[in-house]
């Protein structure tokens, strides 16, 4: 890819706004007694999370999405706008915004419980048609293929796009709701798109492969280009014949959530401009060892009211 000194494609991200709790234990759960924790309330939602990097990173990002008439949601909407996303999320009456608690060990790896209140909720009909144009692109957050209640808005979003001529990725985003639906299934929904980011686990989801070698062979049969997240190891990305791979930069890893959203948009913000491969890969895994060291998957941002 050479050098491009024009603005880089506008992106419309379409998926989850959600508060995270994350629960850091210094030791096992205290059964029907008190557990010493520390507990963050941070912004959240793998959609959200993504819109906000790119947005910091220079790059004209509109989240589409939809969250309750709460103080969580009105709270969420304050912190993308004051991050540059331009927010274009549908208020739900009567609905809570989605919400994720983060249990986070020691060694700052994650299990979530989550509900996506709102989130789930997300229709053809809260897709603005005017944001899918030609030149623009369009990233669609998994989450939103992997529930059947916000199936048909996912695809609705690919479809406007394939009609625009945009360039779409995809993101694999959770490995138990994927095996619920299947690889084969999610593989089916999303064939075609410019790029897919999926880590290790959700790869053997998805084609049954046992090496994740295997896996890009089998995925790039589907997908332009692939970008797996391999944790600690670091990340590959893939493109018919070519591959690099590259490690991880090294972090202290607090909270590990979000680091894959942050990883994705660093990839998309050097690919949209136009930047060589091997430098967009390494500044992506930068900017994801960035978001290890405080809860949240979103950038650092001092003083904004209402948000851990």
């Amino acid at each position: 890819m050479s050098s491009d000194r024009t603005a880089p494609p506008a992106v419309v991200v379409v998926g989850d706004i959600m508060a995270d709790v994350a629960v850091h234990r210094a030791g096992p759960v205290a059964l029907e007694s008190d557990t010493d924790c520390e507990i963050a309330l941070a912004g959240g939602g793998s959609a959200a999370n993504l819109a906000a990097h790119l947005a910091g990173l220079g790059i004209a990002t509109t989240l589409v999405g939809t969250v309750g008439d709460d103080q969580l949601g009105s709270i969420q909407l304050a912190d993308l706008t004051t991050r540059g996303v331009q927010v274009r999320v549908r208020i739900l009456n009567g609905v809570t915004t989605g919400m994720v608690v983060a249990l986070v060990g020691q060694d700052g790896r994650r299990s979530m419980l989550t509900s996506r209140g709102a989130g789930s909720l997300l229709s053809p009909d809260h897709l603005g048609s005017d944001l899918f144009r030609p030149g623009r692109h369009l990233h669609l957050s998994g989450y939103v293929l992997l529930d059947q209640r916000s199936r048909a808005a996912g695809l609705a979003a690919l479809e406007r796009a394939r009609r625009a001529s945009m360039t779409v990725s995809v993101d694999a985003s959770s490995l138990a709701p994927l095996a619920r639906l299947g690889g084969g299934g999610f593989r089916s929904l999303t064939a075609g798109a410019s790029v897919l980011f999926t880590n290790e686990a959700e790869a053997g989801i998805l084609t049954g492969a046992r090496s994740w070698e295997e896996a890009l062979d089998a995925l790039l049969l589907d997908y332009q280009q692939v970008v797996l997240k391999r944790g600690e190891s670091g990340a590959v990305w893939a493109s018919g014949q070519e591959r690099i791979s590259l490690p991880a930069t090294s972090a202290v890893a607090r909270d590990t959530t979000g680091a894959g959203d942050a990883l994705a948009a660093g990839w998309l913000a050097g690919w949209l401009r136009g930047e060589d491969p091997a430098v967009i890969l390494g500044e992506a895994l930068g900017l994801a060892a960035t978001v290890l060291s405080w809860p949240g998957g979103r950038p650092f941002l001092r003083a904004v009211p209402g948000v851990a």
